[in-house]
Formats: structure tokens, C-alpha cells, sequence
């Protein structure tokens, strides 16, 4: 095994890239492990408009490659595979991932969260092409259309609420009658006239386009068994996000969800570690919040590593 490093970056996307663009501007050489989804979620993402500097928009895996090629110009190198386990219980930190088995004197963790999806057949082939888990990313691309939204929580109370900005109609698909939204949220719902609620259904198909794009959804009565299908021209996922931190648990904090529990910035419960981005925030869940907290964990790890020095 070589001499420690400065610092590992634990995944990629906005967050991972950018602290990699901060750490190696700092000097720290940092050393990127990129995980199974190079990129994160913006690689599923079609059309990015809401990034500042890109006024005619960007599809987000040609995004993702600028941000790592500028980490790469800067002096990051970037490793492939998967982190298989973090060993936090001395110092240096030891990183272990399927090829390799660095140490380290810091830890950033940028391994994002996924977006639960319902697993039915062709999902990859219309996401982004009318599929979306993301309304504040998407729901810009329905002007005055219908479109649905699969959830009973709070996360799809809101995004129907979002979407009817800008679509003419909303439908909130949900496989019971009872919702795990707070009253407060499903009250606002059900006062807005532009939606509309089906329940006891259960989606099943999606329905596709000569085109190839997302036509509508067939659905399956969770009480009758009767199957119908939905005509929409977008439909939004919200049935929850799932924080990618199995390798953590034991590790650092985590709160009842999974997510990193960060304080002071971007510092986790062991002195060293940082965390940014979708693994430690679940309330905005932005590429560009994202990379924010990025720059916070590179130039937090940076003052860290300064005070050890003395």
C-alpha cells in the first residue's frame, strides 16, 4: 500500500466533482473513486435548465463530463469501481473498493441517493423521455399538459402542488386510500382544482409511444384487479429517494432513513469524514445545492487537515 492520502472523494456527480475541482486547487491531490454510476442521477437526467451558466440548457450526462473533466484538468485522480468498505476506527482511514486499498488522512462521501423507482419493464428506456423522479427538475417541460404523479406522501402531495405550475392537470396515482402525507400537505392537494386524485390502483405498464416516449400508464385495481390504462404526457415518481450509505452504517451516523447526519458544515460523526450532497441532504436534492456542499466538504476537509499539521 502507497503513503496516505490527503484526502478520497467516495463517489462523483456534482457533489463528488466539485470537491474534487476544490481539494485539487487546495493542493491536496485528491484521489476520486467513482462509484457504479459515474455521474449520479444527472446521467439519467435528460435536459438541465435550471443550472446557472447554461442559459440554453444541458443534458446532464454531457453536464457531468465537463464537471469531471475539470476536476481531472486540476489534478483529481479518478479512480473506477466501487467503494466496498471504510474502515474509520483509526488513522490513517483506510478505503477498500473492488480493484484497490488506499489509506487516507480524509474522507469526503458524495455517494448521492436513487430515486426509488416501481421496477416495472422499459423503465430505463422512458426515463427522461417522459419519465421523471424529479419534478423541480422536470416539471418545466409540461406547459399546460396532464401529468401524473405515483406517491402518497408528503414528497408527492408536494410535487403535484409544484407541477400545477405549470401542467393543466395533475393526477395523483395512489395503490391505497389511506396516505402517509401529513393532513397539512394533503389538505393543499386536495384544495387546488388542478388535481386530481385515483386511488386503489396500482401502476403496472408503461405505455409507450410509436415514438418511444411515455404515452400513459396501465394500472391494476389493488382491490378489483381490473386493469385500465391512463393517457398523460409526463409522469413523476415519487415514492421516496434511497441514500446509497449500506457501507456506512456502523460507520458514521446515520438518521432513520440512512442519510449522513452532518453538523458544522459538511463534518459526520468521525472527525475527518465529510459528507455532501443527496447522501447527508434530503430536503433539496440539487445538482447545484449538491455541489455546493462539495466545495463546503473540500474546503472543510482542507482546514481540517491544517489543524492536525500542528
Amino acid at each position: 500500500m502507497s503513503d496516505p492520502r490527503n484526502v478520497i472523494i467516495i463517489g462523483s456527480g456534482p457533489a463528488g466533482y466539485t470537491a474534487g475541482i476544490y481539494a485539487s486547487r487546495a493542493n491536496l491531490k485528491p484521489l476520486m473513486v467513482e462509484g457504479m454510476q459515474p455521474g449520479g442521477q444527472l446521467t439519467i437526467t435528460t435536459d438541465v435548465e435550471n443550472y446557472p451558466g447554461y442559459p440554453e440548457g444541458i443534458m446532464g450526462p454531457a453536464m457531468m463530463e465537463e464537471f469531471r473533466a475539470q476536476a481531472e484538468r486540476f489534478g483529481t485522480q479518478i479512480e473506477l469501481g466501487q467503494v466496498t468498505e471504510l474502515d474509520v476506527s483509526s488513522r490513517p482511514f483506510k478505503v477498500k473498493s473492488d480493484f484497490e486499498e488506499w489509506e487516507t488522512h480524509s474522507v469526503i462521501v458524495s455517494t448521492g441517493a436513487s430515486a426509488r423507482l416501481l421496477g416495472l419493464d422499459g423503465e430505463s428506456e422512458v426515463m427522461g423521455r417522459g419519465l421523471s423522479a424529479c419534478a423541480t427538475c422536470d416539471g418545466a417541460f409540461f406547459p399546460d399538459k396532464e401529468v401524473i404523479v405515483v406517491g402518497g406522501g408528503d414528497s408527492a402531495m408536494e410535487e403535484a402542488n409544484f407541477l400545477t405550475r405549470f401542467a393543466k392537470k395533475v393526477t395523483i396515482l395512489h395503490r391505497r386510500e389511506e396516505f402517509r402525507a401529513s393532513k397539512i400537505m394533503l389538505e393543499r392537494a386536495q384544495k387546488n382544482s388542478k388535481i386530481e386524485f385515483v386511488l386503489n390502483q396500482s401502476p403496472v405498464e408503461y405505455l409507450r409511444a410509436d415514438d418511444g416516449k411515455l404515452r400513459g400508464v396501465a394500472v391494476e385495481g389493488t382491490k378489483t384487479g381490473e386493469r385500465s390504462e391512463l393517457d398523460c404526457d409526463g409522469l413523476f415518481l415519487a415514492i421516496g429517494h434511497v441514500p446509497n450509505s449500506k457501507i456506512f452504517k456502523g460507520k458514521l451516523d446515520l438518521d432513520d432513513d440512512g442519510y449522513i447526519i452532518v453538523h458544522d458544515g459538511t463534518a459526520t460523526s468521525v472527525e475527518g469524514v465529510f459528507a455532501a450532497g443527496d447522501i447527508a441532504d434530503r430536503r433539496y436534492r440539487q445538482a447545484i445545492t449538491a455541489a455546493g456542499m462539495g466545495c463546503m466538504a473540500a474546503i472543510d476537509a482542507e482546514r481540517w487537515l491544517e489543524s492536525q499539521e500542528g
